[in-house]
């Protein structure tokens, strides 16, 4: 074990774990969510990807395409708290993050923890909240803790948002600020399923929930220690310039009005981080870092209005920028972690 220092020094995180046994737990985590959600591999990777890079998830698509359940059957493969929030035009901001309490026996104020006092935090329809309700998110995502009445509370590790969102119906709806958006370090869309999947959907979804039966796979101890594993994969200087550059070049696009942050660009190393360590390798290659940016930077991007107004969308004009930046040669400044 040893000191986190984001979290000032107060929480022991444990050690990276070996390759063979992160490989392990990585396939029974998605063979629990391959069981429930029938051909949406690529989506349920992703969404590991970011839990063991320790982002927040943000699903958009339209209804009935399992936004939900990929979020509920991601938390039940993880021995670990879990608490939903469906947000509504009516929620709260101390329904979200908890408010102090007045008890009388005592005569002092105590606080009552809200929803977000979980590991896993699943957001349902995050757009149908107010802006000010939204806010209270803020914090929580960025920073893992709660201030309310000017005291702290730090959250419990593991800690990641599963938000979903329709973008279709926007009747009622508050459309997530920029500010907000950054939070997330990736956006998927679901798509619909091929024809096999949703006729064995048919098959095996008619009688129970899918989620019935479904057991944890991996403990909240096991998830700190892969996300452990995750942080502990080499970048080579080269791969860290290449990762800059793209982001860079988002900033200059005449195309776009809003670049990437760099907090986008860090949480986009962090997850290629993640992905390199899923396909079994302790080193990050620039393929991780280019097939992790339309999911990781995508969602941030706001287009120029003559770049709108043609018919372009942000994940094509970051595809473009991306194919514009130069790559960094095999083995150029050492990209191969060292004996």
């Amino acid at each position: 074990m040893r000191v986190d220092p984001s979290r000032n020094g107060s929480v022991a995180v444990p050690e990276p774990m070996g390759a063979e046994r992160f490989g392990e737990l990585c396939e029974g985590i998605l063979a629990s969510i391959g069981r429930v959600i029938d051909g949406q591999a690529e989506a349920a990777r992703l969404a590991l990807t970011v839990l063991l890079a320790q982002g927040h998830l943000l699903v958009e698509d339209v209804p009935g395409v399992g936004k939900t359940m990929l979020a509920k059957t991601l938390a039940r493969t993880i021995d670990c708290t879990v608490n939903r929030i469906q947000f509504t035009p009516d929620l709260l901001p101390s329904d979200v993050t908890g408010v102090s309490v007045y008890n009388q026996a005592t005569r002092q104020f105590e606080f009552r923890p809200g929803a977000v006092f979980a590991n896993i935090v699943i957001g349902d329809e995050i757009n149908r909240a107010s802006a000010k309700t939204q806010s209270a998110l803020l914090e929580c995502m960025e920073e893992h803790q709660v201030t309310v009445d000017g005291t702290s509370y730090a959250l419990d590790e593991p800690f990641m948002v599963v938000a979903t969102q329709n973008p279709i119906e926007m009747e009622g709806t508050y459309p997530l600020p920029e500010a907000q958006r950054d939070r997330f370090m990736a956006r998927i869309s679901m798509g619909y399923p091929d024809a096999a999947a949703e006729a064995e959907m048919l098959e095996t979804h008619q009688s129970v929930s899918p989620l019935v039966g479904l057991e944890p796979v991996v403990s909240g101890d096991d998830v700190r220690a892969m996300a452990a594993t995750v942080r502990s994969v080499f970048v080579s200087a080269a791969v860290k310039e290449y990762t800059v550059a793209i982001g860079r070049a988002t900033r200059a696009s005449e195309r776009l009005r809003l670049g990437a942050s760099p907090r986008a660009v860090l949480q986009l190393l962090r997850a290629a981080k993640a992905r390199a360590a899923l396909s079994g390798r302790d080193f990050v290659l620039p393929d991780d870092v280019a097939a992790m940016a339309s999911s990781v930077l995508a969602h941030r991007l706001v287009l120029d209005r003559r770049a709108a107004g043609s018919g372009m969308t942000a994940p094509s004009v970051l595809d473009g920028i991306v194919a514009g930046v130069a790559v960094p040669a095999p083995g150029a400044g050492s990209m191969r972690r060292r004996a």
